[in-house]
């Protein structure tokens, strides 16, 4: 007995279906079983000091904004002109004591738009104290300006 067929020759179509829920399924086992962090970290052990040094060097940094307005400390202190000199003066005392030994280094980052005379009166009053003064510039071979 012979039996025909009506359907017509097909190019051989395989469903992906059933292999993308496979890789699926691998995926979320994979993920589920992997560590967070995929490098451990190193187990160093460094070998401890008997004596605590000290920074060489410590800063004071001093902002003088365009409006004249200054800065001092860490924290941003905003004082004047006029009372710089023994707000500079309890800052360097703050900072002797807290890092006995170490070198103050007063940074001043003065604004461009501030006039000559009142950035030498604030550079004179900063070098009546006994520290080394480092001014902050921008460098101008990196700038696209």
């Amino acid at each position: 007995m012979k039996f025909e067929t009506r359907l017509a020759a097909t190019s051989a179509l395989i469903d992906l279906t059933p292999l993308v829920d496979v890789v699926f399924l691998m995926l979320i086992f994979f993920i589920i079983t992997s560590d967070i962090l995929p490098l451990k970290s190193l187990n160093i052990q460094n070998p401890p000091l008997a004596i605590r040094t000290a920074p060489r060097t410590t800063q004071i940094i001093i902002v003088m904004d365009a409006q004249n307005v200054i800065y001092l400390g860490s924290k941003k202190e905003i004082i004047d002109l006029e009372s710089f000199e023994e707000s500079l003066r309890k800052e360097i005392e703050k900072n002797r004591l807290a890092n006995p030994g170490a070198d103050t280094t007063l940074c001043l980052s003065i604004d461009k738009r501030v006039e000559y005379g009142t950035f030498l009166r604030l550079f004179s009053l900063a070098q009546k104290f006994d520290t080394k003064l480092r001014l902050v510039y921008r460098d101008t071979s990196i700038c696209t300006n």
